[in-house]
């Protein structure tokens, strides 16, 4: 046992002393040693439920021959953080739960490990981490949230986001919003759209890496206790066949999960987290693998904000392994891949079945004959930028108009609510990326401003920052290089014509190249907004959005 390093023999005397004082039994002291890492807190909906899961995870562990150990991990809840400074620090925790995971687990020899998280940054900072350990390694989240009701309808937070919008228009009155703050966000768990969180917990058993129904299991079902059971159990069977999450998380496991994502339909924001997984396995990821795997594969889901079914609608249809089922059978998956169940991903969905097919569209009916996501090139996005053209309407696939500038979101929505976009524009949000904003914030109050508004078929939004899941429309992110390096976009001036055309994957900026060139002489770097603290450190060694945003390394 790797544990014992930390607790066997003379020399780990003292040790054992300190293992003592924890309350270790001499039975516990010669069992494996299993990492429980707990993102509970009080601060983010979709975490506060973990300890229940925590709980479960440790009986699981512990009937099946293991001894939990709880550590931390810290999360951050985008909702919350959303149109401040606090925004700043969503991305950026990536790194941060990557990193002390391993230090945890490394400095204390655990044998194995459960990651329990939930939130957006929380799901890709532990499956970094997994990946870097390659420990056996098991993933169960906090679960997805119920939907909310108002007037009769499903809601969730996007529409919450997009009141704030209609009323700012003067569609919506004040109580009429609040009655959507009392209503849309009803239990605990990851907001019940296919939002960042949902989207990377559906992704983790694409991967390989999560049970069955990890994704889409409502938070509040007692059928999430017994996942977090057999989630422990399953860690323990992973350490007795030696099987380790590298074994689990290959090249061809995460060009799994890109081709679920695509049919899906998940949020922009695992454009950049698949990328980043991919480098701690060595794979170099490169956002336009997007393109040709979204040309094959259909779109078969439009869960919130993209239509209106929602996490418990997708799991009462049978879950990612029923999608999952409807791809193989078309030869879009590679059903060879060992995941954590100790079969094959062929093996765990052979007796899957789409049992709803208005949720989960059969291959021979899909939304679209392509996927959810795409990634746009052009002399505007030379290193490329992504949209999620399944949250786009039609009308606005193919769209050309002026610019209209902003250097900031803040400056940008004033606009929109001033009443200063009109219909045909394209909003430019620049130097917002991963080094200029620094933390690469995402953009949804813009974009459900332009909703609420009624400009979601009108208007186009373009950013070197990130939108989040919930955003909807003609919203392209990651703009690659950013401003803050010089990028194209830094060089765009209020009217100039942006031409964008999603289905044959372009972007393009409307100015010559000798114009362009002479914009570029006369640029100048600007000063950083952020002078002090973890957000500089993290400014100086973060890559551009089309790398993943990772971490600068020597070979970097």
């Amino acid at each position: 046992m790797r544990s014992d390093n930390a607790r066997a023999g003379m020399q780990q005397a003292p040790a054992r002393s300190l293992f003592n004082a924890l309350g270790f039994t001499q039975e516990e002291m010669k069992k494996p040693m299993v990492g429980i890492v707990s993102s509970y807190n009080e601060i983010v909906p979709g975490h506060m439920n973990i300890d229940k899961i925590v709980d479960a995870v440790k009986l699981g562990v512990a009937e099946a021959g293991g001894v939990p150990v709880v550590f931390p991990a810290i999360a951050v809840c985008d909702g919350i953080a959303m149109g401040h400074i606090g925004m700043k620090y969503s991305l950026v925790t990536r790194d941060l739960i990557a990193d002390s995971t391993e230090c945890m687990a490394l400095a204390h020899q655990f044998d194995a490990l459960v990651m329990v998280p939930n939130c957006d940054k929380n799901v890709p900072g532990l499956l970094m981490a997994a990946a870097r350990l390659d420990l056996p390694t098991v993933f169960v989240s906090g679960g997805p949230m119920l939907a909310g009701h108002v007037g009769g309808q499903k809601r969730s937070l996007s529409s919450m986001f997009e009141a704030v919008g209609a009323h700012a228009a003067g569609n919506m009155s004040e109580e009429e919003v609040e009655n959507f703050v009392e209503n849309v966000c009803p239990t605990c768990g990851s907001c019940s759209g296919m939002y960042t969180a949902n989207s990377m917990n559906c992704l983790t058993e694409a991967l390989g890496m999560g049970l069955r129904g990890n994704g889409t299991i409502p938070a509040v079902y007692s059928e999430r206790i017994r996942l977090a059971k057999h989630a422990g159990m399953a860690v323990m069977d992973m350490y007795n066949k030696g099987i380790t999450a590298r074994q689990i998380m290959t090249k061809e496991a995460v060009l799994n999960a890109l081709t679920v994502d695509m049919a899906l339909g998940c949020s922009t924001n695992s454009m950049l987290h698949l990328p980043a997984i991919a480098h701690e396995i060595g794979f170099d990821f490169d956002i336009e693998f997007a393109n040709p795997i979204s040309e094959k594969t259909p779109n078969l889901c439009h869960l919130a904000p993209a239509g209106p079914t929602y996490m418990e609608d997708l799991n009462e249809a049978g879950g990612v392994w029923a999608v999952m089922k409807e791809l193989a059978d078309i030869g879009l998956l590679n059903t060879d891949c060992m995941t954590v169940t100790g079969k094959t991903v062929g093996e765990n969905i052979a007796n899957a079945v789409n049992r709803n097919p208005e949720v989960i569209r059969p291959v021979d009916n899909p939304y679209t004959k392509t996927g959810g996501l795409a990634v746009l090139k052009g002399n505007l996005a030379p290193d490329g930028s992504v949209v999620k053209r399944s949250a786009v309407v039609p009308e606005m696939l193919v769209h050309e108009g002026p610019a209209r500038v902003f250097d900031s979101e803040e400056d940008a929505i004033a606009a929109i609510k001033g009443g200063k976009i009109v219909e045909g524009d394209v909003v430019v949000i620049r130097y917002e990326g991963p080094k200029g904003g620094p933390g690469m914030r995402e953009m949804l109050n813009p974009t459900s401003a332009i909703a609420g508004m009624g400009l979601g078929s009108s208007v186009a939004l373009i950013t070197d920052g990130r939108f989040s899941g919930a955003s909807r429309g003609a919203s392209i992110g990651h703009v690659s290089p950013e401003a803050a390096v010089g990028g194209p976009i830094a060089l765009v001036e209020e009217g100039d014509i942006i031409a964008i055309d999603i289905p044959n994957y372009s972007m393009t900026l409307k100015v010559s190249d000798e114009e362009l060139a002479a914009r570029k002489a006369k640029w100048q770097p600007r000063e950083p907004r952020v002078t002090s603290g973890y957000l500089r450190r993290y400014a100086a060694q973060v890559t551009s959005g089309n790398r993943g945003a990772i971490l600068r390394t020597p070979e970097l």
